[in-house]
């Protein structure tokens, strides 16, 4: 019977205690090398009731299944890749497709549904995975599901999950899996030597540059885009093949990440034909199978792909990665590198080297975004309402400490007494409606409250740069204090200054109940440093009191009316003053 680890252990006992207070399908986040077939086998093995452990290619099914027949239990198999369609054992490692074209086989309830690889279960309800899950839980209603990743997260459509058991929102939309209930750095294994070292080549002598290029809205750069880039750099492909075959000359194994099949192939036309093999998404089954084989055999050196062997490929020779591509985001990158971190007999370290510019770090936890430009990293931000450490993107200076960041709300969340996420929704960073005060996330188009279209303050500034009759006035300073009318009412003055000495003034009244909540509404919130902290002063004396929590506006729109300037917007987030 094989020995579980430490944090393998922690693993299951998070599915066991997760279970028994919450009905919500769950998953586990296990990077390379973890061993997320022996999480499996123990949980299948605790299990009381019938199981069911699906993986979408037929390598993953048995492995899986040799794990669990380790502890000397037996278990079916029902793949058709495989030859063997059997249901009559407690457990049954199954693919995905063919169970999803035999559902009538499975009319026994199952009480735990194990999907490994988890990140390709969609939303679609016509997807094998739904169809298999919805007619497990047709015979079972309490059927358990619990998924299992290294890669919780999916370009295009964000977060697998919506909420992380150290009390993280990661989207508030809704998710299959509800709950991340364990998450294992990389950082971890390769610190306690359950990876193999990864020795990082950032910047050889020659690489491709990317720059400038921007994903699709699916979160994926255009073929196109990367071959027209590539095309324009034509001298730089086979220079770059040479070094890797110089530095893999006391290797083992090779992989080779290509932007593209046009730029796959002419890799392939550089390297040596009788030790490599190309793979891309139209290889057929059989034929990759073979070449898989014979790699994994050492019969091939060199293993060139396009995208298609970031996931469910387990070569533990491989001891070089070349990255000739631009990845999109943290998880991709470790994924690949992670096909050269597995441990193996005699294997020391894995080369990594990147010709394409990436910056992420190996060890950097993903945060979801991109990095929105050079110079930033990543930062933790604690919320002023709940506490919660929130990772954004940001700069720091040479002593470390925070100068700005780019999150907008915060990411925590606590629960009520019925277990009920409830979230924080503390913003960062918000764009106040001028007619109800409505506070919206920075990007929004319309107020969330009353509709109003929010316009972009950089088009407002430029819209107002080119009227006659319209003031723009950039603010250094504001002033708030108490003011006599002609009429002998108090009111409040505040008044708004530029670098050059010129000042506009607007002025509130707050004697009425309508007009202190005036005030509260359309003044306090966009002007209110501190939001966390509740503001309901309404007297002139105590708002005056009170003058160091408000902010000035970065610039102001006036129009004249009669003799004097009337203030028109208030503009507090420009991306700068030389728009002219």
């Amino acid at each position: 019977m094989l020995q579980l680890r430490n944090y393998q252990q922690q693993a299951v006992q998070s599915v066991v205690v997760h279970f028994r207070h919450k009905p919500d399908a769950a998953l586990l986040v296990l990077p390379t090398g973890a061993g997320k077939s022996l999480v499996i086998a123990e949980l299948a093995r605790l299990a009381r009731g019938r199981v069911l452990v699906l993986a979408h290619v037929k390598e993953l099914v048995e492995q899986n299944h040799a794990k669990y027949q380790s502890y000397g239990l037996e278990a079916a198999i029902f793949s058709a890749s495989l030859g063997r369609k059997e249901t009559a054992a407690k457990v049954v490692f199954a693919s995905v497709q063919s169970v999803a074209r035999n559902l009538s086989e499975f009319t026994e309830q199952y009480s735990l549904l194990v999907i490994d690889e988890c990140h390709r279960v969609g939303d679609d309800e016509d997807s094998s995975y739904l169809k298999v899950i919805r007619a497990l839980q047709g015979q079972n209603p309490d059927l358990k599901v619990l998924g299992l990743t290294a890669t919780p997260y999916r370009l295009g459509s964000g977060w697998i999950y919506q909420y992380h058991s150290r009390g993280l929102i990661r989207t508030t939309e809704p998710r299959f899996f509800k709950y991340c209930i364990f998450d294992l750095p990389i950082r971890f294994l390769l610190a306690e030597g359950y990876l193999t070292p990864a020795v990082l080549m950032d910047a050889p002598v020659l690489s491709y540059d990317f720059a400038g290029l921007k994903p699709t809205a699916s979160g994926y750069f255009k073929e196109a885009d990367l071959d027209l880039r590539i095309n324009q750099q034509q001298r730089a492909t086979p220079q770059i093949i040479q070094q890797v075959i110089q530095h893999a000359a006391q290797r083992t194994g090779v992989m080779i990440f290509a932007a593209t099949t046009a730029h796959a192939r002419e890799i392939l036309g550089y390297l040596p034909a009788s030790q490599t093999a190309l793979i891309l998404g139209d290889t057929p089954q059989k034929e990759r199978d073979a070449l898989i084989h014979s790699f994994k055999q050492k019969q091939l050196k060199y293993l060139v792909n396009v995208a298609v062997l970031t996931t469910g490929f387990d070569a533990p020779h491989i001891d070089l990665i070349a990255i000739l591509r631009p990845t999109e985001s943290v998880t991709l990158y470790q994924q690949i590198v992670g096909r050269g971190l597995r441990l193996s007999p005699g294997k020391t370290d894995c080369l990594v080297l990147d010709y394409a510019g990436n910056r992420f770090n190996l060890e950097q936890p993903d945060i979801g975004e991109l990095r929105p430009e050079p110079g930033t990293e990543l930062v933790t931000v604690p919320c002023p309402v709940c506490g919660f450490f929130n990772n954004f993107w940001g700069k720091t200076d040479d002593r470390g400490l925070v100068l700005e960041h780019y999150g907008r709300r915060c990411q925590g969340y606590k629960e009520d007494q019925r277990a009920t996420p409830i979230a924080c929704g503390y913003r960062f960073k918000a764009k106040f409606c001028p007619d109800c005060g409505g506070e919206n996330d920075i990007a929004a188009r319309h107020c969330g409250d009353c509709g109003l279209v929010l316009v972009d303050p950089d088009k407002k500034l430029k819209e107002a740069l080119s009227l006659k009759d319209a003031l723009v006035l950039y603010v250094t300073r504001m002033q708030l204090q108490s003011h006599q009318s002609k009429e002998g009412k108090t009111l409040l003055k505040v008044s708004y200054f530029s670098a050059e000495g010129a000042e506009i003034a607007e002025y509130w009244s707050l004697q009425t109940k309508a007009q202190k909540q005036k005030f509260l509404t359309l003044f306090v919130p966009p002007h209110l440093v501190d939001r966390h902290r509740a503001f309901t002063e309404a007297t002139v004396h105590k708002v005056v009191q009170q003058a160091h929590r408000f902010q000035p506006p970065e610039a102001i729109i006036a129009r004249k009316e009669g003799r004097f300037w009337q203030i028109r917007d208030k503009l507090f987030q420009i991306q700068g003053k030389d728009t002219e």
